[in-house]
């Protein structure tokens, strides 16, 4: 083989590697950024939420820290993962704040519940001073730790708890009003349902 003929083929060996990286790079992508995020599917729905002790958000007054054993009291509630940093947090927190306000959820006993995720509790503080405090309690993740535990994949995401602690549902992404009255409420409403029905069956052993 001629110095002309091998030299194509190096060329080619050479960037072979690159271009079949470059190949599974944009499969990757496009599958990453198809369809509904929100329906990224969990391998803990249905599981139970993890167990956890997490301080409260010092100067926020009224408002405690979060545990595992708050999320297992025969209520449903409703776990929002936030960060100051966090541009989509901003952008969904009135929904938040509109769920919070649901006289008909407050009546049920839902309860709204922060999980501040690798903020300073500084920062965190200062989020809810601006744009308002929506939860009846806020957990400190500052190592990420628990989100870890709760399968998270990134700020912000929504988890529903069944009154046993089970986890009956993950949003994934910003809450906006579509998604709050077509897909969150309705799960809320299922919880609601397994969580009576749980009990009842409880009474009746």
């Amino acid at each position: 083989m001629s110095a002309e003929e091998s030299a194509p083929r190096s060329r080619l060996a050479l960037f072979l590697p690159l271009a079949v990286f470059a190949a599974l790079a944009g499969l990757f992508l496009v599958r990453l950024f198809s369809g509904d995020a929100s329906r990224l599917p969990s391998a803990l729905i249905g599981k139970q939420a993890p167990q956890f002790t997490l301080p409260a958000l010092p100067g926020l007054a009224g408002v405690g820290g979060l545990s595992g054993d708050d999320l297992r009291k025969g209520r449903v509630s409703v776990v929002n993962v936030f960060a100051s940093w966090c541009s989509p947090c901003r952008a969904e927190h009135a929904q938040l704040l509109a769920l919070a306000k649901d006289p008909a959820l407050a009546q049920k006993g839902v309860a709204l519940v922060g999980l501040a995720y690798k903020d300073e509790p500084a920062n965190s503080l200062r989020f809810l001073a601006e744009v308002g405090n929506p939860f009846v309690a806020v957990g400190v993740d500052l190592p990420g730790r628990v989100a870890i535990d709760f399968g998270v994949y990134g700020v912000p995401e929504t988890f529903i708890i069944r009154g046993d602690g089970a986890i009956a549902y993950k949003f994934v992404g910003p809450l906006t009003r579509q998604a709050l009255e077509e897909t969150l409420l309705p799960e809320i409403e299922k919880a609601l349902a397994n969580t009576r029905a749980a009990a009842l069956a409880d009474a009746q052993k």
